[in-house]
């Protein structure tokens, strides 16, 4: 039986032109990337759209295509061209088939944005929010602001005539120490069109930045007092983070995983070809993200394979958490045990709640009394 596809992550280039003090691929204990092609070769390009168009032959259900990196922009004009050509080729239904790019936004151009027009491909942008917030940790390889390179990629694709479909939004790492409601006005006043937060990767045994103990709710907190004013503002920009948890409380599905009691099931392609399971696992510990037998797309039927295998369910089950403080908690179907790398520790591997346990409670008992729910 194939288990459902729903989100394939595909490392287009292996490098990056930032050098984030953040960032799980550079920065954490996973070091493989050095040892990966710079860019994913025509030949790969060519696998990966033989095997999508094997699975769509066995799954109904659409899936998304997310083109990431690294900088996924330093693939090339040319290069990035002839992928999205092929892959729309396979998979022509653009609502089915969201094909989206993730990028630090200092590459764009005029040229990548009339062919992400034309593919019918989105762009999101990541940008932490102000000057100020951007750069604590968003840095060129020789110790540069990235910031305004970032919104002049942004004025960009704010201009374009398909600005309403190209410009997704921006996604921005919290910094515990910056104002969100600053932050969160300012990517509104850009051009934003949805704004999504993700909290800093870390764990029991790699503290997150900015995060003092377990106990601790800097993260909590800074999300607490943006909650509260985007429920009050009056012409609010979607937050994906706060959308989706309301959307569980009233009985729906996130469009996400780290949330809820929904499986999501996430391949990653590296440039080299290689399947991996959701690569935020790397944050964990060296090969976490790995399937035993490493299956390459480029090997006849390999991803067909490895969505019928016992591995990738495996993968697909970490998502839910096993400790039993999280099962037996009353909050447990909304914040679903958070992200798995955030529940890792050397000593009882994956079997504890969240390192940010207490920051999901204060943010969602706050989200549960504004919406009237005791």
């Amino acid at each position: 039986m194939l288990n459902r596809l729903d989100t394939l992550l595909i490392k287009i280039a292996s490098r990056c032109n930032l050098d984030c003090s953040y960032c799980y691929v550079y920065q954490g204990q996973d070091q493989n990337w050095v040892n990966q092609p710079k860019r994913m070769s025509q030949g790969t390009i060519g696998s990966i759209c033989n095997s999508l168009n094997q699975v769509i032959s066995f799954q109904e259900s659409g899936f998304a295509v997310v083109l990431h990196g690294g900088e996924p922009l330093l693939l090339g004009a040319t290069r990035l061209e002839e992928m999205l050509s092929n892959l729309r080729t396979v998979l022509p239904n653009h609502h089915k088939y969201p094909i989206a790019i993730q990028t630090n936004g200092m590459l764009i151009n005029d040229e990548i944005l009339e062919i992400c027009s034309r593919y019918k491909t989105s762009i999101s942008v990541s940008l932490d929010g102000v000057k100020k917030a951007n750069d604590i940790a968003r840095f060129t390889h020789d110790g540069k602001s990235s910031f305004q390179k970032v919104v002049n990629g942004i004025d960009k694709l704010v201009s374009h005539p398909d600005r309403d479909f190209l410009f997704s939004g921006t996604l921005s790492v919290i910094q515990p120490t910056t104002s969100p409601i600053e932050n969160y006005k300012y990517l509104k006043s850009i051009g934003s069109k949805s704004i999504d937060v993700l909290l800093q990767d870390g764990n029991h045994t790699y503290l997150p930045k900015g995060k003092e103990s377990f106990e601790s709710i800097e993260y909590g907190e800074w999300l607490g007092e943006l909650l509260e004013y985007y429920l009050r503002d009056p012409e609010p920009v979607p937050i994906r983070f706060f959308d989706d948890l309301i959307k569980i409380i009233l009985g729906g599905n996130p469009d996400k995983e780290g949330k809820g009691e929904n499986n999501f099931g996430i391949l990653v392609i590296e440039t080299n070809g290689e399947i991996r399971k959701n690569d935020t696992l790397r944050a964990t510990f060296d090969g976490a993200d790995y399937f035993e037998k490493h299956p390459n797309i480029n090997e006849p039927n390999t991803l067909i394979d490895t969505l019928k295998s016992k591995e990738y369910v495996e993968a697909s089950k970490i998502q839910k958490p096993t400790c039993q403080n999280c099962i037996n908690c009353e909050i447990n179907f909304i914040c679903g045990g958070g992200m798995p790398l955030s529940r890792w520790s050397k000593e009882k591997e994956f079997d504890n709640p969240s390192i940010y346990c207490n920051d999901h409670k204060y943010y969602i008992y706050k989200l549960l009394n504004l919406m009237g729910i005791k």
